[in-house]
């Protein structure tokens, strides 16, 4: 019997065949093909004013959505936020000063765009050179700057990549802005496969657990599912349940047939945390709709780490200075 296809894998079948930016139907939906992926599609709105001030201020929401907290300053405290941020000297404070202070930043922008698309909507006309833009500009890619320095709400890795879209939706029309979210959609779908097929590799060796190996195929699925689809379509309403589903599926994975063998217990106990700590990261990768190559590295150690050693123990190994008999504290 053929062993059914899965659509996924239709897609990377493709694409040396479709060239890049093909719109057309596929698996039921209209889509966008880009390296070798299709995307769901969907028709840029209109490059109006008001269309990119709804664009910036929904993704003004997502950034402060995925990042760490405390750093959602407003804009009119920017010179406050800056002064605190110029006088720091220690580096691990300067740096979450410099968060807040992108944060503050990028609400500036975003409050001086907005109060320049109120006056066009009442017929004073802002030009591209004036001052206002050009502050709102400055502010933008200042925030971009600092943004490096801002955590994901995890804790793993910057996610800057979120504050460079509020600078291209300011620059750039809004179509081509679209195209370059697409890239960024193809590039997230290609770090869930890496995930997804990691895992794969490594639980179909691990006796107990072959009954995941369906369950992560599925949350593959709808996770890409959940990556392409705006809050906006109708399709959510199928797509976020069926991720949800599919996450808690794998989450509550108990694996069977181990109760003779409890001598190795810690190594299913590790599996199971290893099966979590994947679940998380397709989690990052679907909220925040961009690589995040240092949280999926270090993914991959740790898969390496468990298939070498059979556990995770390295991650709770303590320095050996610390059982030097110093009681200095500096181990």
């Amino acid at each position: 019997m053929n062993k059914p296809r899965n659509p996924d894998q239709d897609q990377k079948d493709t694409a040396e065949v479709v060239e890049n930016g093909t719109i057309r139907e596929h698996d039921g939906k209209i889509c966008i093909h880009i390296d070798g992926y299709w995307i769901r599609y969907y028709a840029p709105p209109p490059n109006t004013m008001r269309e990119k001030k709804a664009l910036i201020l929904s993704l003004r929401r997502r950034v402060f959505h995925h990042t760490e907290a405390g750093i959602n300053s407003p804009g009119w405290r920017t010179e406050i936020a800056r002064k605190y941020y110029e006088a720091e000297q220690d580096p691990a404070k300067k740096r979450v000063k410099a968060a807040m202070l992108a944060g503050s930043l990028f609400n500036r922008a975003t409050d001086i765009f907005t109060t320049v698309v109120d006056l066009e909507e009442k017929g004073i006309h802002v030009a591209g050179d004036n001052e206002l833009m050009r502050q709102c500009e400055n502010c933008f890619m200042e925030a971009l700057e600092l943004g490096k320095q801002v955590k994901h709400f995890s804790g793993e890795e910057g996610v800057d990549e979120l504050w460079g879209e509020p600078f291209k939706a300011f620059s750039f029309p809004i179509d081509r802005f679209f195209d370059s979210r697409y890239i960024k959609l193809a590039q997230t779908f290609s770090a869930i496969d890496r995930i997804i097929d990691r895992m794969l590799a490594v639980f179909s060796n691990v006796d107990g657990f072959q009954g995941v190996l369906p369950l992560l195929e599925e949350l593959r699925h709808a996770a890409k599912r959940e990556v392409e689809t705006m809050r906006r379509d109708e399709a959510i309403y199928e797509v976020w349940p069926h991720y949800v589903a599919s996450k808690e599926s794998v989450a509550g994975f108990k694996p069977c047939g181990l109760a003779k063998q409890e001598d190795s217990i810690r190594y299913w106990e590790d599996g199971l945390r290893l099966l979590l700590m994947g679940t998380d990261v397709i989690e990052y990768l679907s909220g925040v709709r961009v690589p995040m190559p240092v949280t999926t590295a270090n993914f991959m150690l740790n898969c390496d780490l468990y298939e070498k050693n059979g556990s995770l123990d390295s991650e709770f190994s303590i320095p050996d200075t610390c059982f030097n008999g110093d009681d200095n504290g500096t181990c």
